[in-house]
Parts: structure tokens; sequence; C-alpha cells
């Protein structure tokens, strides 16, 4: 039959992120012939747009370090967190996560790839059973002259092109208002510095962790089409065998030989999904502008079954402005001498409780209390703490004009142009001001959690993640709930087998990533919960189809 294709491989992945990369390299490394479709100009998706932590519990890197974790407590901790959101979730998918973490690792560590451990980030509900700290892991910050000309069509440029970690960020949040910030600061200066002293080139993050992959994907000789999306799933008595591809004008037939990995990102830009299932517009999204779910419909249109379509990996967000992208916000909210409130200027959430939980509080509370929500910060905030989306003056300046951000003087004054009744701010204030003096948030918590004051100011007492709302001027920019990407799509089994409805397996069609239903459900257990289970499950995809 091989006559009826354009090209033929043993391997055909869809896209070009973690999971896709991962199935692509362990696929490899088995000997068999990949092929990488992406379906536009720039590869890497939302991977190298990341913060690019993978949250692996029971890694290999703890284990180096005698840091206490096990199969056991990491599989009570998902059961605690993720609970049973349906068959994305069940215990065999669970268990294949865990088991498969080592194994991972290990593989892409033996390819070259430099993993680090964020040995202090943790879980993002700690105290539950289980709960620890220190689960993530990330790619060092990788030379992109390796990658050559790749860089150029890297979505990696979107993210963070610079040679930084996680606990980078972790500490620059409070580069002006804390010696350990200040020092990371110039810790960063100085690797930035010497890597361009030594004729480097360096990246973190998200584009550390996709660069590498490519580098480990181009050696094994994984072939990469770019502007290469995937039409329809060909399918022969049954069996998916191939894909249709449109590339440079022409219509192509690739065969499969040994099975298609969807790999693809979510649809978190395809705005009529996002009304017709999650009920919002989808403009905040984070997401690389690819997503469109085009990869969705083609698993659809051969009877593959979807699940968790109403979910993101939500977060509050500020609105893009200007041209620029939505402002996904972290650090920020957490940080004291700040509070968000709704329409009628309550509170309604723990502020520096995590961005999942934060972005699911917002969509429930419009419900009964529709309108905008603001984050308010007093001058302190402006001075002490890294503000990411405040970096740019075009989109400063942007913000102001559209309407999405204000400043005044008092309180008072910034309740009138926010619409906001000025009483029920003052009230809301006061009470939050007393909470603050005491170090105890009687209303929500905040500060509590291991999780919540990582994201804080040790110098801020009795409570880091608490300040008064006292010195003008006092700002407030308005919060959304944005995304990471979306969480639903193709329903696969523990070997990461794309299903029916009927809950039967397709034959030669795997699903991992954010093109899937994901393993951690309505929720989102640790930092690297995407990328994680991505890269997992785009392992366990190959391996599963390497071995038949």
């Amino acid at each position: 039959m091989a006559e009826k294709y354009d090209h033929s491989y043993d391997v055909v992945v869809a896209g070009t992120g973690a999971a896709a990369f991962a199935a692509a390299i362990t696929a490899a490394d088995a000997g068999l012939k990949v092929v990488m479709l992406e379906s536009t100009e720039r590869w890497g998706g939302s991977s190298s747009m990341s913060g690019g932590g993978l949250w692996l519990p029971n890694n290999p890197l703890m284990q180096r370090a005698g840091a206490l974790d096990s199969r056991e407590e990491a599989l009570e901790y998902l059961e605690q967190t993720v609970g049973d959101a349906g068959p994305a979730t069940s215990r065999a998918r669970k268990e294949a996560f865990v088991d498969n973490v080592a194994p991972v690792v290990q593989l892409l560590e033996r390819h070259g790839v430099r993993f680090a451990r964020a040995a202090d980030y943790p879980d993002y509900y700690p105290e539950r059973l289980g709960g620890k700290i220190g689960r993530a892991i990330e790619v060092q910050p990788f030379d992109r002259k390796a990658i050559g000309d790749w860089w150029t069509t890297s979505r990696g440029q979107d993210g963070v092109p610079l040679p930084v970690k996680t606990d980078d960020f972790w500490l620059l949040s409070r580069a002006w208002s804390t010696p350990g910030g200040l020092a990371r600061g110039a810790k960063v200066v100085f690797r930035s510095v010497g890597s361009a002293v030594r004729g480097r080139q360096g990246v973190g993050m998200g584009a550390a962790l996709a660069c590498s992959l490519l580098d480990v994907a181009l050696r094994l000789g994984v072939t990469i089409w770019l502007s290469a999306p995937v039409t329809e799933l060909l399918v022969d008595g049954g069996r998916v065998v191939g894909v249709r591809a449109s590339r440079a004008g022409q219509d192509l037939r690739i065969e499969a030989k040994r099975g298609v990995v969807l790999g693809a990102g979510g649809f978190d830009h395809n705005r009529e999904w996002r009304e017709h299932y999650q009920g919002v517009d989808g403009v905040a999204s984070s997401g690389a502008s690819g997503n469109v779910g085009s990869v969705h419909e083609a698993a659809m249109a051969i009877g593959a079954a979807v699940d968790l379509m109403d979910d993101a990996w939500w977060g509050g967000s500020i609105p893009p402005v200007g041209g620029a992208a939505a402002g996904f916000l972290v650090s920020e909210r957490s940080m004291p001498f700040s509070i968000i409130v709704d329409a009628a200027g309550a509170r309604f959430a723990n502020e520096s409780e995590s961005y999942v939980d934060l972005g699911h509080h917002m969509l429930e509370h419009s419900a009964s209390v529709p309108g905008r929500y603001w984050m308010i910060t007093d001058a302190r905030h402006a001075h002490r703490y890294l503000r990411s989306y405040a970096l740019d003056p075009k989109a400063n300046k942007a913000r102001v004009e559209e309407g999405i951000e204000f400043q005044a003087p008092t309180l008072g004054e910034l309740a009138r142009r926010l619409g906001i009744d000025p009483l029920a701010l003052k009230e809301t204030v006061d009470r939050f001001n007393g909470f603050a003096r005491t170090g105890i948030d009687q209303d929500f918590g905040r500060g509590n959690s291991a999780y919540d004051r990582y994201y804080s100011d040790p110098l801020v007492r009795p409570n880091p993640n608490l300040g008064t709302l006292e010195k003008g001027p006092f700002t407030a920019v308005e919060i959304v709930p944005g995304d990471l990407g979306t969480k639903g799509g193709v329903l696969a089994d523990e070997f990461a087998r794309a299903l029916r409805e009927d809950g039967s397996v397709i034959e030669g069609l795997y699903a991992a990533g954010n093109v899937s239903a994901s393993v951690m459900g309505h929720t989102y257990p640790g930092p690297g919960s995407t990328l994680g289970p991505a890269t997992v499950f785009g392992y366990i995809a190959a391996k599963h189809l390497a071995g038949r």
C-alpha cells in the first residue's frame, strides 16, 4: 500500500511542544524513522513560551539529592488533589504517569539534556497528604547557538530569551525589597554577561526546554516540517495508518507504519470553541496562537472521544492591550500591599492561591457578582516588587488609555473611577488591613500555605503575603480569567492510546499534552503540571508503539 503515500515514516508526530518532542525522541531512540508536523511557521508551541518547569514526583534528581519522596506518596497526593474527574484521571493513568517519570528523565539525560531541580518550589497543596516541596525540575540555561538557524523560527522568542531559571524569578520578584532578591538579580546579570563574553547566547525556562529537546531530536535524525498542518487522519481497517497534511501548497499523504502521536496544543485561540465549551472568548490566553483545535477536529472526525473540554489551565491575567500579549499573573498578586476585588469592591478568594484555583474562583464568582475584577495595590507594591506586566512602557500607556488601569491619590477616588461604591471598598480595605496587622487572613487564609509563601516578602511581618493598603497613590489594574492553554481533548488510556466513546482503542493513534484530556483533571497539583504529564505521556506513547 506504500505507493498511495507521498512520504513514509514509522511515526508521525503532530506538534512541536514538549509532548511531541518527548514522543519523537523516544521513538527515534528506538531506531524508528520520525517526522514532526508543525501547523504554523514557528516551532515549540506553548512549551517554549512557558516557565519550563516539569512537575515530576519522585524524579531521579530528587533521589540523587536524598530528597524524600516515593511512588506511594505521589499517588496519594494525586488522589488527594486530582481525585476522580473522569476516565482521563483514572488510577491506571495516574500510576502510568508516576511510574514513567524516572525512565523519561533518564532517557533525556542520556541524550545530553541537563536538568536542575527547583528545590524550593512547593507543590500547590503541600499540606495535603503526600504533598512535598521540590518535585519540579527544569532544563539548565541552553546556548541557542547550538541549534543554529532554528532559533529564528522558535516561539521561545516570545518567552524569556535570557539564561534565567525558575528560582531566579522567585527571587527576582522581590529584587528591590530583599537582599536575596538583589543578590539574585546581580547573579542573573553576571550569568547573562558571562554567557555573552564566552560567545554564548543563553536562554532559559521554556525556551531552554524546547531548544534542548529540538537539539536532541535533530541529532537523532528526526525530520521536522514547519507550516505543515495535519488536516486528516487516514484510517484503514479501523486503524490509523497515516495523516493527510498540507505543505507548501501541496496536499500530502504521509504513512505512519507504527502510529500517529497527537502532541499538539489545545484550542486556546478558537474563539467559537472557547465560547461553546467554556463560556469565555479566550482572548486572554497565554497559549501559542496556533492552538486552534484543528488536531482535535481531525481526531473527533474519526470517532475519538474527548473530555474536560470545559476546562483550562486558568489564571488571573491582565487583558492584552496595545499589541502586547495577555499578562498571566503569578507573583504579583501574591505579594503584600495588594488585594483583588470584584465589581462590588469585595474580596472573594485567597489572592495567593494557585492560579488555577483563582481562575476557577473568578469564573464561579462571576455568576453571583457579574462585572470586572481589579487588583488594587498601594505605592509600596510598585516600588518593591518586579511586576512582569509593567515592564513595557507602551503596554503601560495602552492599559491606561483603554481603561484597564487607573491610579488615584486616595482609595475613595480610585473607587469612583472604577465605578465601585467608595464605602464598600473602604470597608473591604479596612478589614484586610486589620488582617495584615495581625498576620491572619480570617476570610480566605492568605499566607497559611507554604505555596502562598513561596511568592511573598519575608521582610513583611507577621505574614509575608499580607501588607496594608495605606500609602498612595493607589493603582487598580483589571484582572480577567486568562489561561496557559486549554486542558480538554482526546481521551487516552494509560498507554496514551486514543479511545472511542465506548472505551475501545483506536489502534495506531496516541495523544499527549494539551491536545488530550489531562490526567490532572480539574486541578494543578504542582509547578509544571502541564509539561510534566505532557512529556511523560509523549514518552509512554512512543514506547508503546515502538514495542508493537
